[in-house]
Parts: C-alpha cells; sequence; structure tokens
C-alpha cells in the first residue's frame, strides 16, 4: 500500500500561490503517494489543477462554534491515517488540529509543539513566508523546494487586448481597505501608461472593484476594465503576456509576479514585505516593492520611476 500524505492550506490567494513551490516539492518528493489537500472552497479547482493532489478535501476551516464539524474534520483526519502531515498554514488553527488529534498523531511537519518535524518560534516569525516553508520541509527531509509554480495555471485564452498591455490591480480584500492604493492615483498612472502607447488593463472582481474600474477609466478612457471578466487562470495566461503589473499587494499580482510578469506591489503599514511580497521566479524578471505606512502616501512619481525601473 502506498503512503498516504496530508498537506494543509486553508487561505487566502496570495498565500496559496506561495505555498505552490512547497506543494510541488511534497509531490516530487513523494512521487507514489496518494496526497490529499485539505483546503477550502475557493481553492478547490486550482488545487485539483495542480496535477499534484489525489483528493482535495474544502471543508478545513469550520467554525469552531460547530463543534460537530469540527469532530467530522478531526474523524475524518484519522480515518485517513496519514504516514505524515505537511502543515503549510501554520496558524492557531492548525496548531489546534495538531493537539484534537491526539493521541495517535500521525508524523508532522509544522509549528505545533511537539510536531514529529517541529520548526517554529522567533526564528520562524522573522523569515519570508517561502524560505520559512523551505526551511520547514528541509527539517522534513525535503531539501529541494522552488518558487511558486504556476504553469499549470490557465485561462480560457479568449482575451486578446492590444499589446503592449499593462495589468492594473487596484483593489483588495473589502474588510482591508488601507491596502489600496487611492483609486486616482491608478487612475493618473493609467493616463502615464497610455501616453507611453500601454494599454491599461483594470483587473478586479465585484460591485466595489468594479467602482473602483470606473474612477480609473473616468481619469483615462483609453484603460479596459476586465473586472468581473477574467478567471484566476485569465490572469496568469494575461501575465504571461504582459508589458508590466502594478497591484496592490492582493491575490491577482501574487498571481501575476508568479507567472512571471515584470511588475511593482504596493505596501501599506497592513502587511510585511519582508514577510510576504512576491519574489521573481527567475533571476531576469524585475520586481520592485514599494511600501508606505500609508498608501495615501505614495505619490504617483514613485511609482513611475519604479515603472522605469522594471521596464527600462
Amino acid at each position: 500500500m502506498s503512503e498516504a500524505i496530508l498537506v494543509i492550506k486553508l487561505s487566502a490567494l496570495g498565500d496559496f500561490i506561495q505555498a505552490t513551490g512547497p506543494m510541488k516539492a511534497i509531490r516530487d518528493h513523494h512521487p507514489a503517494a496518494r496526497i490529499t489537500l485539505l483546503t477550502t472552497p475557493p481553492f478547490e479547482a486550482m488545487a485539483r489543477a495542480t496535477g499534484w493532489f489525489d483528493e482535495v478535501w474544502t471543508d478545513g476551516r469550520p467554525s469552531w462554534g460547530n463543534l460537530a464539524a469540527v469532530a467530522r474534520l478531526i474523524g475524518r483526519i484519522r480515518k485517513g491515517r496519514f504516514s505524515r502531515v505537511y502543515d503549510l498554514q501554520t496558524q492557531g488553527r492548525t496548531v489546534r488540529y495538531f493537539q484534537l488529534l491526539w493521541p495517535g498523531r500521525p508524523p508532522w511537519s509544522g509549528n505545533a509543539p511537539g510536531a514529529a518535524f517541529a520548526y517554529g518560534g522567533p526564528e520562524r516569525d522573522r523569515l519570508h513566508v517561502q524560505d520559512s516553508q523551505r526551511e520547514q520541509l528541509r527539517r522534513a527531509g525535503i531539501e529541494a523546494v522552488g518558487p511558486p509554480d504556476i504553469g499549470w495555471l490557465t485561462g480560457k485564452g479568449t482575451l486578446s487586448p492590444p499589446e503592449p498591455f499593462a495589468l492594473l490591480v487596484p483593489g483588495g480584500a473589502p474588510h482591508r481597505p488601507a491596502k489600496r492604493w487611492p483609486a486616482a492615483r491608478y487612475g493618473d498612472l493609467a493616463r502615464a501608461l497610455a501616453e507611453q502607447g500601454i494599454t491599461p488593463l483594470v483587473l478586479g472582481h465585484g460591485p466595489e472593484e468594479a467602482a473602483i474600474a470606473a474612477a480609473i477609466q473616468g481619469i483615462e478612457p483609453r484603460a479596459q476594465v476586465l473586472v468581473g471578466q477574467t478567471s484566476f487562470g485569465d490572469i496568469a495566461d494575461l501575465a504571461r503576456r504582459a508589458a508590466l503589473v502594478v497591484g496592490n499587494d492582493t491575490g491577482p499580482a501574487h498571481i501575476a509576479i508568479a507567472a512571471g510578469a515584470p511588475g511593482v506591489v504596493l505596501f501599506s503599514a497592513e502587511s510585511n514585505p519582508s514577510l510576504s511580497a512576491p519574489r521573481p521566479i527567475r533571476i531576469d524578471q524585475p520586481v520592485e516593492i514599494l511600501r508606505r505606512d500609508d498608501l495615501a502616501d505614495l505619490d504617483l512619481a514613485a511609482v513611475l520611476d519604479a515603472v522605469k525601473r522594471v521596464r527600462p
């Protein structure tokens, strides 16, 4: 009987993209294993598209108030009889899963105290997530861990914007508006790009980001709005052809960088780029990170200077 492996990665989109390198490394290290991913519904299609998992479970985040659902999940993990668990989430929730599996816990790679392959503490918390996961897997015997790998992520192939074009990602999580550069600045950036002969393509989804895109297009009518028209795979396809991407620290920007686009990614005090910024996937891919505690203090000139550095 082949070994059974459980990988845990629950959220969010940018974190999922960052974890694709470790996920592939786990598959490469256990080529004959039956590998299950424990995740949440938004990531099911992507997880299946990787080809790295034999099963995808989407019940990975039950409410702590729903004790029956928590018990079902813990029971399901027990019944899986996993010979190893790789916890790539490494948060309080998954530490508690480890605790609830007593007795008879499977060999566990993560930051849970008492895990067979434990890796936690201040040293881990100071590292970029890619470096942290690389060291976590090294301690579990996996030495070769590459950068994010989304070569499997493709879209419908129906979008044909005029080239050259730039992807603009002006939105972000609704509950974290401080992670957004002001829409008016994106409008000014769109105008500057259009004047250089680069078509700005504005990405996003939902009514709130549609309103942001409309504000940008109101400043620069040559901008094309693709809000609600792109899947994650479509974004990856566009990024592989884009002159550059400029975006806030949000999932679509992480996809674009992981697909190989040159890019400028904007951070506020809401997140720390030294821990979570998207990194180039190859040595010749220019990526600039700009940070201001308040993104309202980031002026257009600084972003345009960064654009010149990534696209001379």
